[in-house]
C-alpha cells in the first residue's frame, strides 16, 4: 500500500456502480443514475452529513460518463482558484471537446461573491457544476446559484452499508479480521460517516506491533478517541437537534428531551447554551399556565453557572423534566407577538388624560389626572368599567388564557371582571 496516500483514497469508487449505499440517488431509474445513463447531467448540490459520499459520487459520476473533472475545496480556494478552473475547462472544451465537472467541496464556506463567480458559466454549459455541503443549502447557498441546481440529500450510512465497506477495507488491508463486538463498537463509532470509521481502521492497521489477525473490541477502544459521538456545533445536525429537544418539551414527553439533551452534552454543546434554551422554552411553551416553570429553569441555570459540571447539568435535566410535564401555554408569547405586531404597524396614540401624572399645578389645571378612579378605592380593588386604552382605540384582546394549568384560574379572574364591567355599563 502506498503510505503516503490515504486509506479512503485507496478505497474510493471508480464508477457510481461501486459506491455503497445512497440508493434512492444511485439506483436503477434513480436520479442520478438515471442522469449519468441518459448523459444528461445537471447542475447539483450534495447535500449530507460527512462521510456519506458527497466526494465519491462527483467523482465516479465524472468517470462514469468521462467527463473532465476539476475539484476545489472552498476552504483552500479562492477567486484566482475559480478562474483557473474556468480556464481549463474551456481548454479542455476548446481542445478536445471534452465537457468538465467542477465539483466544490465544502460550497457553503465560499462567500456570496465567490458563489456568483460560477453563475454566468454554469449558465452557458461551460462545465456542470457539482457542490457539496453538510449545512442546508437553503441558507448556505446563494438563491441564484440553488435555483440552477438539483440539490440531492444524502443519508448517513446505516450498518448494512458499513458493513460492506468495512469488508472492503479488511480485504485490502489483509490477514485481519474483527469480532463481532469489535465490529458493532466500530459502526457506533462511526454514527453513519464511513470516513471516520475507515480513518479509524487505518490507525488500528498501523498500531497493531503485534501482528494480531483477531481484532477486540478492547483492542479498538485504546485506539479510538473517547468521544464516540459528534457533530458540527454551528452546523446542520446540531440546529436539528436543539429544535427536537425544545419539541419533546413542549410535547410533554420527558424522556426524549433528556435523550436529546445528554445527545447534545454528549456530542460538545455548551451547556450554557442549551440552559439558555431550557429558560426560553419555560417562558415561550409554559408560560403563565405555570409561572414556577420560568423560575426553575433560570434556577437550574444559575445552578449551573456556580457549580458547573456534573451538578450543573443534573440541575439543567430536573428543570427540563419539569417543563416537559408541566402545563403548556403559549397564551401570554402569543399576547406579546400580537401586541409588538400591533404597535409596529399603527401609529402612536396619546396617552388619555384621566391616565396621565400631573405632578404640577400646571398639569392638573389643564386636567391630567381628572376622574382618574383609583382601583384600591373600589369593590374588588377593580375600577369596574373604566378603559385603559387611548381614546382613538376599542379595547383589544391581545392575551387569551389556555384551559390548562394556572391560567384556568386567570381565566375565572379576567371573566369575572368582565361580569363587573357589564353591570357598570
Amino acid at each position: 500500500m502506498d503510505n503516503q496516500k490515504p486509506l479512503a483514497e485507496h478505497l474510493r469508487p471508480k464508477t457510481i456502480h461501486d459506491i455503497v449505499g445512497q440508493d434512492h440517488l444511485l439506483g436503477d431509474d434513480c436520479p442520478i443514475s438515471s442522469a449519468v445513463s441518459k448523459n444528461k447531467l445537471p447542475s447539483m448540490i450534495l447535500w449530507g452529513p460527512p462521510g456519506v459520499g458527497k466526494t465519491s459520487i462527483a467523482n465516479a459520476i465524472a468517470n462514469s460518463i468521462n467527463y473532465e473533472f476539476i475539484s476545489l475545496s472552498a476552504v483552500l480556494s479562492g477567486v484566482k482558484d475559480i478562474r483557473e478552473a474556468v480556464e481549463k475547462a474551456q481548454f479542455s472544451l476548446d481542445q478536445h471537446q471534452k465537457k468538465t465537472i467542477l465539483f466544490i467541496d465544502e460550497v457553503h464556506r465560499f462567500n456570496k461573491s465567490q458563489q456568483d463567480a460560477f453563475l454566468p458559466h454554469v449558465e452557458n454549459g461551460l462545465f456542470t457544476f457539482i457542490g457539496a455541503t453538510t449545512e442546508n443549502p437553503s441558507f448556505e447557498v446563494n438563491s441564484a446559484l440553488l435555483s440552477r441546481c438539483q440539490v440531492y440529500t444524502l443519508k448517513a450510512l446505516n450498518n448494512e452499508s458499513l458493513e460492506l465497506i468495512l469488508s472492503k477495507l479488511l480485504s485490502f488491508l489483509g490477514g485481519i479480521s474483527i469480532n463481532a463486538e469489535a465490529k458493532q463498537f466500530l459502526f457506533d463509532y462511526a454514527n453513519g460517516d464511513a470516513r471516520r470509521m475507515i480513518n479509524l481502521l487505518e490507525v488500528i492497521s498501523f498500531s497493531n506491533k503485534e501482528n494480531e489477525l483477531l481484532i477486540n473490541e478492547d483492542f479498538i477502544k485504546r485506539i479510538a478517541s473517547s468521544s464516540y459521538r459528534r457533530f458540527d456545533k454551528g452546523g446542520e445536525q446540531f440546529y436539528d437537534q436543539i429544535s427536537a429537544l425544545h419539541k419533546s418539551v413542549r410535547g410533554s414527553d420527558p424522556n426524549a428531551s433528556l435523550y436529546w439533551f445528554q445527545r447534545m452534552l454528549d456530542g460538545g454543546a455548551d451547556p450554557l447554551y442549551l440552559a439558555r434554551r431550557i429558560v426560553r422554552i419555560a417562558i415561550e411553551d409554559i408560560g403563565l399556565a405555570d409561572p414556577k416553570a420560568q423560575t426553575m429553569a433560570l434556577e437550574a441555570y444559575q445552578i449551573f453557572e456556580r457549580l458547573g459540571s456534573p451538578e450543573g447539568e443534573l440541575a439543567l435535566s430536573n428543570a427540563l423534566i419539569y417543563l416537559a410535564v408541566a402545563p403548556k401555554s403559549n397564551a401570554a408569547y402569543q399576547a406579546y407577538n400580537e401586541s409588538h405586531s400591533f404597535i409596529k404597524n399603527h401609529k402612536n396614540f396619546d396617552v388619555p388624560t384621566h391616565l396621565r401624572n400631573a405632578p404640577t399645578k400646571l398639569m392638573k389645571d389643564m386636567g391630567y389626572g381628572k376622574n382618574y378612579r383609583y382601583a384600591h378605592h373600589e369593590a374588588h380593588a377593580y375600577a369596574a368599567g373604566e378603559k385603559y386604552f387611548p381614546d382613538e382605540l376599542d379595547p383589544i384582546q391581545f392575551y387569551t388564557p389556555t384551559e390548562r394549568g394556572l391560567e384556568i384560574k386567570i381565566n375565572e379572574k379576567l371573566n369575572f371582571l368582565k361580569t363587573l364591567d357589564k353591570k357598570s355599563d
